[in-house]
């Protein structure tokens, strides 16, 4: 199966819990691009948006070691204080990352709302065939788990397209690996599978 690029992430920059190394795919790829190269951006800002444990961190984590600011969780922020903190980069000439859940914002302060309008918006999208198998294997690696010959042939086309699920059903598997006590098999792959998206035969219903 054919791999995409990756992107390793400083031993400073890492974060206990988090993957060491990024995947990068169509998904992503236009989101790492615009990080590399910050020049162009207006106003010096960009959003980020994606889905849940889809890397936008890592790739915060991976923007900042070029110097430039990150903000995770700009969502969560007082909409004043953000403002301030907007015209303080403007002030300072600094490129500005400001990461948020979900694909859409809703920002209620009129100047905030009329400022990030004009940034630069990055989202990150589904992981293709290549770029799951990527994640799935940087998952593994993460918890020391070897997934066994065929594991990826078997997980690529059934476990959902989402960054959380494929997390999730990985954990199962080391989970389910521990518990009896053996290296995965289709087994394992299988109950895995079962138990974080439910029965295959409910799930082609």
């Amino acid at each position: 199966m054919a791999q995409h690029t990756q992107i390793a992430l400083p031993l400073s920059l890492q974060s206990e819990g988090e993957p060491a190394r990024i995947a990068l795919g169509p998904a992503n790829q236009r989101a790492a691009e615009a990080l590399a190269d910050p020049s162009p951006w207006p106003f010096g800002t960009a959003i980020l948006t994606g889905p849940p444990r889809s890397g936008k961190s890592l790739l915060g984590r991976w923007f900042a070691q070029s110097g430039g600011v990150v903000i995770d969780g700009a969502d969560d922020w007082d909409e004043t204080e953000l403002f301030h903190r907007w015209n303080r980069a403007q002030e300072q000439g600094e490129k500005l990352l400001l990461i948020a859940d979900g694909e859409e914002w809703e920002i209620t302060l009129p100047d905030l709302r009329s400022r990030l309008g004009a940034a630069l918006h990055l989202q990150i999208g589904q992981p293709d065939d290549a770029m799951l198998a990527d994640l799935i294997e940087i998952h593994a690696s993460q918890r020391g788990l070897a997934l066994g010959e065929g594991a990826l042939t078997y997980l690529v086309p059934r476990i959902t397209r989402s960054f959380a699920e494929i997390e999730r059903v990985v954990a199962a598997i080391d989970r389910l690996s521990l518990e009896r006590k053996t290296a995965p098999t289709m087994g394992i792959w299988r109950d895995a599978l079962d138990a974080v998206q439910g029965p295959e035969q409910a799930r082609l219903l």
